[in-house]
């Protein structure tokens, strides 16, 4: 006698069949999605950039796939970003050392070591000798860089005007959460960091929470910051530099066509932003002065007091903010190329 239930069975055992074969076949795997967050305002340049690197990515993959960029934050701090990043609940992040270094420490010294670059000549040399090593050591962290950018120099924007280091004793300093070493060095030092997420800057120092933000011209432009805290002390401090960077499951994700066009894409991108974001430094700054912000220049007096504090610093960063070992390459790369140029 026949089993009644056979044929039921049967029936849906090869339903089951057919629906793992959809899940694993072409048409599933071109629907496919990159989530990418940063920092950086809607429609800034950076913003722009990201949206170009996706179209290309999306036209190479082809399908459904879908890319979405969630700029200002939304998605939270950097070092939140790069959580994310690892959870799978984004697939990429433009982000700045604050947010790089915690995938990996060394990258930190392209952006934690005060006063050392004198030029962006400086930043790109080191950085393109650094690179390769470097980007080894995110891939062995799970994570592909696709491109490096900057955004400006960092200069203290104050309520107060301030021109020596010993001016800023008395105010208090934004500082970035993730950061619990650099906050350590400030108060050994004698200065009040207060731990804010950048969303929180602008109503901080409204409130009179924080005085001081170290901010690039540009992003103090942008959020203003400056309509609040209207002295910029002119003075270099360190680049912000950053990266684009995808998870290495969703770069494996891709097709070979599409990795190769977001590698090109991606290396287009960064040099668009790095050549763009410096003029823009400029151009911030001037449009920021005719709405009434003082620029504060150092005398070569005070200059050789924010050096002074510069080489305390040096000591106590080395092994700590940045790992040793790249912190003396670092040194020997801008000897190097110092020599070159006779300074």
């Amino acid at each position: 006698m026949k089993n009644p239930f056979a044929a039921p069975w049967r029936t849906l055992g090869l339903c089951i069949a057919c629906l793992a074969m959809l899940a694993l076949s072409p048409l599933h795997a071109a629907d496919k999605q990159l989530r990418i967050g940063t920092l950086a305002p809607k429609n800034s340049l950076y913003h722009r950039q990201l949206l170009e690197v996706g179209e290309v990515w999306r036209a190479a993959q082809g399908g459904n796939a879908k890319y979405l960029v969630y700029p200002d934050g939304s998605q939270g701090g950097e070092a939140e970003l790069a959580r994310r990043m690892r959870i799978g609940q984004l697939q990429g992040a433009l982000i700045s050392v604050v947010g790089l270094r915690e995938i990996e420490p060394s990258v930190a010294a392209l952006q934690n070591l005060p006063l050392l670059f004198r030029s962006w000549d400086e930043v790109d040399y080191v950085r393109e000798k650094m690179r390769p090593a470097m980007e080894k050591k995110f891939l062995d962290k799970g994570f592909v860089v696709l491109a490096w950018g900057d955004s400006g120099w960092v200069r203290f924007f104050s309520k107060e005007a301030a021109l020596r280091p010993g001016d800023y004793k008395r105010m208090k300093f934004f500082a970035w959460g993730s950061e619990a070493d650099q906050q350590e060095i400030m108060k050994s030092l004698g200065y009040t960091p207060v731990p804010l997420e950048t969303t929180d800057i602008l109503p901080a120092i409204q409130t009179g929470m924080i005085n001081v933000v170290p901010s690039t011209p540009y992003f103090a432009l942008a959020s203003q910051i400056y309509s609040t805290a209207p002295h910029m002390l002119e003075i270099n401090w360190a680049p912000i530099v950053g990266a684009l960077v995808v998870t290495q499951k969703a770069w494996n994700d891709m097709s070979p066509q599409a990795q190769q066009a977001v590698r090109v894409a991606g290396e287009k991108a960064g040099v668009e932003i790095r050549a763009k974001a410096r003029q823009e430094v400029e151009d911030a700054v001037n449009a920021m002065k005719k709405r009434g912000l003082v620029v504060n220049q150092p005398n070569a007096e005070q200059m050789r007091e924010w050096n002074e504090l510069a080489d305390k610093l040096y000591p106590r960063i080395r092994g700590t903010m940045v790992p040793a070992e790249t912190f003396d390459e670092v040194f020997v790369h801008l000897k190097t190329y110092r020599a070159g140029k006779g300074k």
